[in-house]
């Protein structure tokens, strides 16, 4: 089914790709930018960037080049299976067609407002597919909670007065419930969301972690603008830096809407 959805996907798609021409009106950033001010994961090394050249070289033309470092998960990035999945892929082997598919918005935001460390259930799943269909083979679900706009205040974002330390944090995520149920269930490519994990802030077993990854289904952490995507329709994009051997990395995410 997946394989199919890709070529019609295309072939919808062919006539602005032989334009050269995309409108860019369909188009989604779902990507936080990667500055000072980056969440990332309490025990990991946060982003930097410095100048290294930077002005008008001795030859009278302009040249600017700069270092960055940053940890696999920081900021918008995807999570390999590799992750929590031993002997699974690597960022780089992850097919390029898994990496590209229908995008799955569930929206928890309401309750999300009442529980700070809401896991979704099961039943927001069959009750997302009871008004929208079946989720496709090959879809990428994403849990939408409204957390982004917290970004980049740590302590909001977090949860937390202390945000250096990972066993303090109150941020929704997925349940075991629902992994079990995506992966048994349904034939999914990943899943995303906009917080800093898909296993909720209190979680200490990363057991949604565990359970996808161990199928090789990855992770998307730190989306922006999910309230920017219909339930239904949407084609995402995730395009993770291709580091071999790599447990992730930062990705530039993006939708193209129907």
């Amino acid at each position: 089914m997946k394989g199919i959805w890709l070529i019609g996907f295309f072939m919808a798609a062919w006539p602005c790709l032989v334009s050269a021409q995309i409108d860019e009106g369909k188009l989604v950033d779902l990507t936080h930018p990667f500055d000072e001010h980056t969440v990332a994961w309490p025990t990991n090394k946060p982003f930097s960037w410095e100048k290294t050249s930077w002005g008008i070289t001795p030859g009278g033309y302009w040249y600017a080049s700069a270092d960055f470092a940053t940890s696999e998960h920081g900021g918008t990035h995807l999570d390999a299976p590799i992750h929590f999945g031993q002997g699974r892929l690597s960022v780089d082997q992850i097919p390029l067609r898994k990496l590209v598919g229908p995008a799955v918005v569930i929206d928890v935001t309401k309750a999300v407002e009442q529980d700070r460390d809401y896991r979704l259930t099961v039943a927001d799943i069959t009750a997302w597919e009871r008004r929208h269909g079946r989720i496709p083979d090959g879809a990428i679900v994403l849990m939408r909670t409204g957390w982004a706009r917290y970004w980049p205040d740590r302590k909001q974002y977090l949860g937390t007065d202390t945000p250096h330390d990972p066993t303090t944090l109150h941020f929704p995520g997925f349940s075991k419930e629902a992994a079990e149920f995506l992966l048994k269930e349904r034939k999914i490519d990943g899943v995303g969301i906009d917080t800093a994990s898909i296993d909720y802030g209190q979680s200490r077993d990363f057991i949604v972690h565990q359970i996808l990854n161990a199928a090789d289904v990855y992770g998307l952490e730190n989306i922006a603008n999910l309230d920017m995507l219909p339930p239904t329709g949407a084609t995402l994009i995730a395009l993770p830096i291709k580091i071999k051997g790599g447990t992730g990395g930062p990705a530039r995410v993006i939708a193209i809407l129907p």
